[in-house]
């Protein structure tokens, strides 16, 4: 019965318009995928391909982390692997669901506290090391404009969740489209008080851009 429940689920996606062409790359999302990885529909084009949160996490090993948009949980397992611990917050209870079964497929779900809320109002409440910040950009409609804006993230714009990130720590990652306009991630970086150094990242896959890293800090993370 599993086998064909899996069998009819990759049928389902393989022929959806809207997930066929991140199906394809299922693997690059998540190595394990066919060990019971489950996305919704936003899930698979918004989560982090794996071998770009491996490169994430790996700057932020042995810290405490707070993955603010954790989404279906692609970058929160990476961090569980490297870090001291992590915080995984998302405000849909479903994606926190998601997150939690895939964190289960790859045995690191004892590592990380799951919350399900706003991390807008949590955040006053929250102590970390360093604090990822991968709002969702919009849908997939984000590549066509020719320099993706920093109010253009939602739920709030890129200003706004970048100063609630430094009321907890000014060691912040970033993760944006490969079109972000570059000069409003400079100006977050010198408006901050102290300025804080600024280092951008081409994420790739297979020599491919697929979106930016932005990291800020106040020394090296």
């Amino acid at each position: 019965m599993k086998k064909e429940a899996n069998s009819s689920i990759e049928k389902e996606h393989g022929t959806n318009p809207k997930i066929s062409r991140y199906w394809i790359q299922r693997y690059d999302l998540f190595s394990r995928y066919d060990e019971g990885i489950e996305m919704d529909e936003e899930g698979w084009y918004s989560v982090t391909p794996e071998e770009i949160a491996i490169k994430q996490a790996e700057r932020c090993r042995g810290k405490v982390v707070i993955d603010c948009f954790s989404g279906v949980g692609g970058n929160t397992i990476q961090f569980a692997k490297v870090c001291s611990s992590v915080v995984a917050i998302d405000i849909d209870p479903m994606k926190t669901a998601f997150a939690m079964n895939n964190a289960k497929v790859y045995g690191v779900a004892n590592r990380i506290d799951f919350v399900t809320g706003d991390f807008m109002q949590l955040a006053p409440s929250l102590k970390g090391d360093v604090l990822f910040l991968s709002p969702p950009w919009g849908g997939p409609t984000y590549s066509k404009v020719e320099s993706y804006k920093l109010d253009m993230l939602l739920p709030r714009d890129g200003y706004s969740l970048f100063q609630t990130a430094l009321s907890i720590t000014p060691n912040i990652i970033m993760f944006l489209p490969k079109n972000v306009d570059l000069a409003q991630l400079e100006e977050l970086a010198w408006l901050s008080s102290p300025p804080l150094t600024l280092e951008i990242e081409e994420s790739c896959i297979g020599g491919e851009i697929k979106a930016i890293t932005a990291y800020f800090s106040s020394d090296a993370v």
